[in-house]
């Protein structure tokens, strides 16, 4: 892989029904960063797409999002990771956009701005938008057992979508998997 795309809210960071709307509600997932770090360090570019439909409902502005995202930045930069860019949906479900997953808009945009193929990128996401997003542009879907995860097995556990894909129980375990993989290569 050369590329890996990621789900913010329950792949990096603890979710909540209620909304990530401050730096100080923003905590990592244990491994997430870690995991991240890894990625970069193996030469894997890493993205984030991620719906953040708090901006559309007013809970948020996208002046906090930023703060948001430059909290997870500097964790990162403390174990030596980065990302290497953020792509966000500010719609809400009822908007009609082309970027709100799992719509492919963020994948397609990530791909065409870090001049990848589908087949050399994966996206890892906690729900089933995550995975359908994934499979309409071609790119190797994962699913991870953090966030909705479980929810989402449960959910649609005799959905097609699930058939193709590989789960992990979190963004770590999906890494070690994968930089395993691309060394066996």
């Amino acid at each position: 892989m050369k590329l890996v795309i990621l789900d913010r809210d329950g792949v990096i960071n603890h979710d909540s029904a209620n909304y990530i709307k401050s730096p100080e509600e923003w905590s990592a997932l244990p491994g997430s960063l870690e995991a991240i770090s890894l990625l970069n360090k193996a030469g894997i570019k890493v993205v984030i797409a991620t719906n953040q439909s708090g901006v559309f409902r007013k809970l948020f502005s996208e002046e906090t999002l930023g703060k948001i995202h430059q909290k997870m930045k500097d964790q990162l930069a403390e174990i030596g990771g980065h990302i290497d860019a953020i792509y966000y949906c500010p719609h809400s479900p009822e908007n009609i956009c082309a970027c709100r997953k799992p719509e492919p808009g963020m994948l397609l945009k990530a791909l065409k701005d870090f001049d990848m193929a589908a087949s050399d990128t994966c996206f890892a996401g906690d729900s089933i938008k995550d995975i359908q997003a994934a499979q309409t542009v071609g790119c190797k879907a994962v699913l991870v057992e953090t966030g909705n995860g479980k929810k989402t097995m449960t959910d649609h556990s005799h959905a097609i979508e699930l058939e193709n894909t590989e789960i992990y129980k979190d963004l770590f375990s999906f890494t070690q998997a994968l930089l395993v993989k691309d060394k066996v290569k």
